[in-house]
């Protein structure tokens, strides 16, 4: 198999070694020794998963940033990554909050100023034992505007007891916004470390 070619739809059309191997009748070891003879780079498993998942376009592009609204809406998206997102995950954009406006301005960086489809957003939902979760889901399904599909089907409760003031502002539980994507996850945290 010619160098080119094997390049091409490895790298230029994200096409797995098995897929490679199927679509010529070859074993997947030919395709190997041909990635490895013409010294083609392969892409680590975590690569790998991601073109799987996303193709090799990103899922989501970085806008811009070219009037006053924007800017506002950049810092603010990042100011409250900084402060309430879960940076551990090195797979997710994740932030949880239990105040509906914060949600709402973050979802709203995330589709103006990362182009992530409204689709690609998963909502996380924790409540209290005793609060009712239909009550809770319908809560945070009229202050978000969203569909109840995008909120995941597992919702998880903390156990209630002696917690002061702070059930009286928790009183629909915890909101968690998800997105699944390394790259945006990555960028997110690049824009912590080396500001605009």
């Amino acid at each position: 198999m010619d160098k080119s070619s094997l390049f091409e739809l490895y790298h230029g059309k994200g096409m797995s070694m098995a897929e490679i191997a199927h679509r010529y009748s070859y074993s997947v070891h030919k395709v190997d020794y041909w990635m490895r003879t013409h010294g083609i780079p392969r892409r680590t498993r975590s690569e790998a998963l991601y073109v799987k998942n996303n193709g090799l376009a990103d899922p989501f592009f970085i806008k811009p940033i070219r009037n006053a609204e924007l800017s506002i809406l950049y810092g603010m998206g990042i100011g409250l990554y900084w402060g309430e997102g879960n940076k551990r995950n090195l797979n997710a954009v994740r932030l949880g909050n239990t105040d509906p406006g914060i949600i709402k301005t973050f979802v709203s960086f995330l589709i103006k100023i990362c182009s992530v489809s409204p689709g690609k957003i998963r909502y996380g939902l924790q409540v209290f034992s005793d609060i009712a979760e239909d009550v809770a889901v319908s809560y945070w399904l009229r202050e978000l505007q969203i569909g109840r599909e995008q909120i995941m089907p597992t919702v998880s409760y903390i156990k209630s007891g002696k917690i002061g003031t702070y059930k009286r502002k928790n009183q629909y539980g915890v909101m968690t916004v998800y997105v699944y994507n390394t790259k945006l996850r990555n960028w997110m945290v690049d824009q912590l470390v080396t500001p605009r």
